[in-house]
């Protein structure tokens, strides 16, 4: 969860003759899988496909994250670009300590994927629906955990094999300072 302090702000009321003052305002945001679900109920199209989005759509994202109840609308327009990096910064990180290395990425069916499509992966992996709660990309490391877990793994071919031995060889070779 993203916490972003809305900083308040001083304004002069004319009819009461005096400064007012708008406190600072807290909003806790989500990037998950139920925010990408009501953002693409508004716009109708998929969330996940890269490409150009209008600052309407950049901000209608940004709402659909909020969690925080009764969030005045006109905060949105009180948003700086330090917060807009902070909310980037904090959709792209990885929120997971899982790595997957050296596993060679399978190539994608092509198929876009929808919110739609990740909540068929979720219920295909009997992955828990609370999970829908958690940052995208933790429960996308979850999902691929689940794929890889389910298909056996690919035997190597002689040549990938004779690749592996050689590069073993040589770190060995470097490690413990030999020549073979």
């Amino acid at each position: 969860m993203l916490r972003l302090i809305i900083e308040g702000d001083e304004f002069w009321d004319e009819v009461q003759n005096l400064f007012s003052t708008i406190n600072d305002e807290v909003i806790e945001l989500e990037h998950s899988l139920f925010s990408v679900s009501k953002w693409e109920s508004i716009y109708q199209k998929p969330f996940l496909v890269s490409g150009d989005r209008t600052n309407e759509e950049v901000l209608g994202y940004i709402k659909a994250m909020i969690l925080t109840p009764n969030v005045d609308p006109d905060v949105l327009n009180k948003l700086g670009k330090t917060h807009i990096d902070a909310i980037q910064e904090y959709v792209d990180s990885s929120q997971s300590a899982t790595t997957f290395g050296m596993m060679s990425e399978r190539q994608g069916s092509g198929e876009v994927i929808t919110s739609e499509l990740i909540y068929y992966w979720l219920v295909a992996f009997n992955i828990p629906f609370e999970c829908q709660y958690w940052h995208l990309n933790r429960l996308f490391s979850l999902i691929r955990i689940c794929n890889i877990k389910n298909f056996k793994p690919k035997k190597m071919s002689k040549e990938e094999l004779s690749r592996r031995y050689r590069d073993l060889n040589t770190e060995r070779k470097v490690k413990y300072g030999t020549t073979g």
